[in-house]
C-alpha cells in the first residue's frame, strides 16, 4: 500500500510522486492501493499526483484504488470530472 503525507501541494507534489512511482514499482500486486487518510491539507496538485500515478499503474497491466480521501479533494475530483478514475478499492466478500 502506498501512503500520501498530510500535506501534499504544489511545493510537495514531484517529491512525493517519485516516492509513489519508486514504491508503485516496487510492489508486484496487481492492486495498487493508495491510503489518503493522512492527507490534510492538499491542493489541485493532489489529484495531478494521483493520476500520474494510476497512469503508470495501468500502463504496468495493474489496478489501482485510492482509500480515504478527503471530501474536499473527492469534491474537486468531481468538479474536475475525474471522480471515476479515482476510485475507492472494491471490498471482497469471503
Amino acid at each position: 500500500m502506498l501512503v500520501l503525507p498530510a500535506e501534499l501541494t504544489h511545493v510537495q507534489a514531484p517529491i512525493c510522486l517519485n516516492m509513489l512511482r519508486e514504491a508503485a514499482r516496487a510492489g508486484k500486486e496487481p492492486l495498487v492501493l493508495v491510503d489518503a487518510t493522512a492527507l490534510t491539507r492538499f491542493d489541485s496538485s493532489a489529484l495531478a499526483v494521483l493520476l500520474e500515478c494510476r497512469r503508470e499503474v495501468l500502463h504496468d497491466g495493474r489496478r489501482f484504488a485510492v482509500r480515504g480521501l478527503a471530501p474536499r479533494l473527492r469534491e474537486l475530483a468531481g468538479l474536475y470530472g475525474i471522480a471515476e478514475l479515482l476510485p475507492e478499492p472494491v471490498a471482497v466478500r469471503e
